[in-house]
């Protein structure tokens, strides 16, 4: 035990009288009050003080101590949370690129289908009227009537069928490279 002298303990018990400032820590179990009531009440109280400090200090630590874990907890779950988005998003990019993709595909194929169409309907047009009139011109040469006007109306005919077959075609091409991207 430490023994404090007279002159110590009475500067000590004057500083706790004023300013209510005592001792605090382990010194105050190695110090020796007996003998001295005042003193040794000075010594209690210090304790006492002490012990109620230390107390309220481990409360708090054991309350930053929890909310440092429930701050942990909530970062580490944020960050699952944000991960999550981050492959949603991934995905949704992906599906959003495949689901053009088709539509591009789709779009391609329903222009060709459509242009096949249009091609086909368009030549047996052409071939039935070019058919149709040349039968008619050969049927007026055989039974001899005057073929004069079947004759131009046969040449007109024709070049009529080609301009508007070629126009189809021209037409049909030029949609087709306007749609293209590249």
């Amino acid at each position: 035990m430490v023994e404090v002298k007279e002159e110590t303990k009475l500067t000590l018990l004057e500083i706790y009288k004023e300013s209510s400032i005592g001792l605090e820590g382990n010194i105050l179990k190695l110090i020796d009050s007996s003998g001295d009531d005042e003193f040794s009440i000075y010594i209690r109280d210090c304790i006492e003080k002490d012990k109620e400090k230390r107390r309220k200090r481990l409360e708090i630590t054991k309350q930053v101590q929890d909310q440092n874990k429930e701050l942990l907890k909530a970062k580490e779950e944020i960050e699952r949370v944000n991960e999550e988005l981050r492959l949603s998003l991934v995905e949704v990019h992906r599906a959003k690129e495949d689901v053009e993709n088709d539509l591009d595909i789709l779009q391609k194929k329903t222009q060709y289908e459509l242009i096949n169409t249009i091609v086909k309907v368009a030549l047996f047009v052409i071939i039935g009227v070019g058919i149709t009139t040349t039968i008619l011109y050969m049927v007026s040469m055989f039974t001899g009537k005057d073929t004069q006007i079947i004759g131009s109306t046969w040449s007109n005919m024709f070049g009529i069928l080609l301009t508007n077959a070629f126009s189809i075609v021209g037409t049909i091409m030029g949609v087709k490279y306007a749609n293209n991207k590249n």
